[in-house]
């Protein structure tokens, strides 16, 4: 039976064939050309910080597991928030069917802010790599889960090349022991790994998760966390166990006050 993953990475092959017909890689390439250098993303989340961890905050709407998270949804104005408050980086999903994301968030989202902000999306093929350079993302999202090791690489060599950065997320311990050794390849300073609670085969979320994972890093890279930090207490675990920056959307863009929320967390 096709896991939720499965049916994700089914629908956006399709999805990508769909949009090829759409707009040519071609022309996207030409939308690149000359642009200037992202922002540095890598840089951005694993800085000293005086709160003692980095925050890449997500600009949500919906998700599989949770439905609709923000009916007043305006992703410009919730990244404003985010800076106002102090996030190191503005992360932005970008699938349509699953999340009710829209590319063209990015570039909105990029002109408003000073932030890096990175591409949130199920990255199978470099046509969504030159997609995201051409909205203007600083860095993208590569699920090690979903994409065989040689197309993992290929796909970290364009995003190197067109100069994005790279949360390479991990669940398993299969797939960090892969994908641990790659994190400064093909050049330093580009690449962070992500370590999800959640598994996105079943949706099911467990934060002791970066717990277990960050023990085999033995803190020799930069590490993020991923999904189900809800409350202070969690940020502190984190914070303790040596995690560089966590990946946050849902319980901010849940909350009434955004910026409450954010400051009663971090702050």
């Amino acid at each position: 039976m096709a896991n939720i993953l499965d049916e994700i990475i089914a629908y956006k092959k399709l999805f990508v064939e769909h949009c090829k017909g759409v707009k040519s890689i071609g022309h996207l390439k030409d939308e690149t050309a000359g642009l200037a250098k992202c922002r540095n993303f890598r840089r951005a989340v694993t800085k000293k910080n005086p709160r003692g961890i980095n925050v890449i905050a997500e600009v949500k709407k919906a998700s599989p597991s949770a439905g609709i998270i923000r009916a007043d949804f305006d992703p410009v104005e919730i990244a404003k928030i985010y800076q106002a408050c102090g996030a190191d980086a503005i992360s932005c999903l970008t699938d349509e069917k699953y999340f009710q994301g829209r590319l063209e968030y990015i570039h909105a989202i990029k002109a408003a802010v000073d932030l890096p902000v990175i591409r949130k999306d199920f990255i199978i093929d470099e046509y969504q790599i030159y997609e995201a350079r051409a909205a203007r993302s600083d860095a993208i999202l590569l699920i090690a889960e979903a994409l065989p090791i040689g197309r993992l690489m290929d796909l970290m060599i364009l995003a190197n090349e067109l100069t994005l950065g790279c949360l390479i997320e991990v669940h398993s311990v299969e797939s960090l022991m892969s994908v641990r050794s790659m994190i400064d390849f093909p050049q330093m300073q580009y690449n962070v790994i992500g370590v999800n609670n959640r598994n996105l085969e079943t949706m099911k979320v467990d934060i002791n998760n970066t717990a277990r994972l960050a023990d085999l890093l033995e803190g020799k890279m930069p590490m993020v966390a991923e999904s189900g930090i809800k409350t202070r207490d969690d940020v502190a675990k984190l914070k303790k166990i040596g995690v560089n920056a966590v990946l946050i959307g849902e319980t901010l863009c849940r909350s009434d006050d955004i910026g409450a929320k954010f400051r009663e967390l971090f702050d």
